[in-house]
């Protein structure tokens, strides 16, 4: 099992939409978890209509402390999907996690009409399920560190550009 953590700032959108997608879609080989380094407190209800809408479990999602993970359990890799997250001082986390910077474009940042936000938050979802696909597919047995870690990082760039 591969425990894999999403850091975000508030970790009311982005994160939580990425943890859903793993969980779901990488289950028995993944193990994922979502944390904020200023948690909103809330999650933000259009990422759990999302998520329902698309067939996702929507239900016992939290906003929760970095914090909260401190002591465990250890990671085996740590993405940021944010640019704020990516930028802030984060933990010393047990183990030791590859991490990479999978920056999203915040969807709760959008103003607008509601289907200006149901797509903000769609748009969302499907960039952070292409990077997921592209994980679950990673041979990780057959990676050492750096290999991984350039892979993971690659996932990320094909896809910021793949999005502007």
């Amino acid at each position: 099992m591969t425990n894999v953590l999403f850091l975000c700032t508030g970790n009311s959108a982005r994160s939580i939409l990425a943890e859903a997608i793993l969980n779901h879609d990488g289950k028995g080989n993944f193990h994922a978890y979502s944390a904020g380094s200023q948690p909103a407190g809330a999650v933000n209800p259009w990422a759990l209509r999302t998520l329902g809408a698309l067939g996702y479990p929507a239900d016992g999602y939290r906003s929760k402390s970095w914090s909260e993970f401190a002591a465990g359990p250890e990671f085996d890799l740590i993405f940021t999907v944010c640019d704020n997250a990516a930028a802030e001082s984060c933990p010393v986390w047990p183990g030791k996690p590859i991490s990479a910077q999978w920056g999203i474009p915040d969807p709760a940042a959008v103003q607008g009409d509601d289907e200006e936000k149901a797509q903000a938050f769609l748009d969302a979802f499907h960039a952070l399920k292409r990077r997921i696909d592209r994980l679950i597919e990673l041979p990780l047995g057959d990676l050492d560190q750096a290999a991984l870690r350039e892979e993971l990082r690659r996932i990320g760039q094909e896809q910021e550009a793949a999005e502007q």
